[in-house]
């Protein structure tokens, strides 16, 4: 409605029957302006919520929606001295982190030298994330296999006691069966010469361990350990696995 018909007062019958005639078509007016911007809102309505299914089906096409997709696995591995373990897996393509720390035993919140002394039932251990588009639980267990040796029981090298146990902790019963057929597979191929006895263990508390050996063979390469042991399997890691290595450490 203008401003001047809403506001003026007519001063006669004619006035009167003019201003009538002139609501009349001003009504007129806004429906059909009121239809158009339905018309309008309809259409946009319309189209977002086809964009919206589109979409939507674009995401299940590419394997799962947005929230959905899994952007990091995890592995948790132990294979004697965890310093060894996660010094390979760190070189690794498609790994994205690797802590050291302690796991399968007794008591809560143990310290370095209490796993040291063997008596707390855990292992030393790595959890190890992995981008599960650049590589996968399959090929994380071969870098295991390949970097330590999974016949010695409870020891390896000079490392001896429980707390060096080669073992696979497994997070579900899919991992347990891709471990259990791997190892089965690597018996019967006679890959080692004795037997393996890694163990699969299900996955419990994860202790991270003391800040000094995380990342310990990077901020530490000339210490004697490290010198003797460590890079032994970091080299033997970089002669085999010469395709996993990440780009900028190659």
């Amino acid at each position: 409605m203008s401003r001047s018909l809403r506001y003026s007062r007519p001063a006669s019958a004619l006035n009167a029957k003019s201003r009538s005639l002139a609501v009349a078509v001003d009504r007129r007016s806004l429906v059909a302006q009121a239809g158009i911007s339905f018309a309008i809102l309809f259409a946009l309505t319309s189209i977002f919520v086809v964009t919206g299914l589109v979409r939507g089906a674009d995401r299940e096409a590419a394997g799962g929606s947005e929230s959905g997709e899994a952007k990091e696995s995890l592995a948790i591995l132990a294979g004697g001295c965890f310093w060894c373990t996660e010094a390979v897996f760190e070189r690794m393509e498609g790994v994205t982190d690797v802590v050291s720390g302690y796991i399968g035993g007794r008591n809560a919140n143990p310290t370095y030298q209490q796993v040291c002394t063997g008596k707390t039932g855990h292992a030393e251990a790595v959890q190890v994330f992995y981008d599960p588009s650049k590589t996968s639980y399959q090929e994380i267990l071969k870098v295991f296999f390949k970097t330590h040796d999974p016949t010695t029981l409870n020891r390896q090298g000079v490392d001896t006691g429980t707390q060096y146990r080669s073992s696979v902790f497994y997070l579900d019963e899919e991992q347990k069966k891709i471990a259990a057929d791997y190892i089965k597979e690597l018996d019967e191929h006679g890959e080692f010469r004795n037997p393996i006895v890694t163990k699969l263990e299900r996955a419990g508390k994860f202790y991270p361990a003391e800040e000094y050996h995380q990342d310990y063979f990077r901020r530490n390469p000339n210490a004697g350990y490290c010198q003797r042991v460590v890079a032994d399997k970091v080299r033997k890691f970089n002669r085999t696995f010469g395709d996993k290595i990440k780009e900028e450490l190659k």
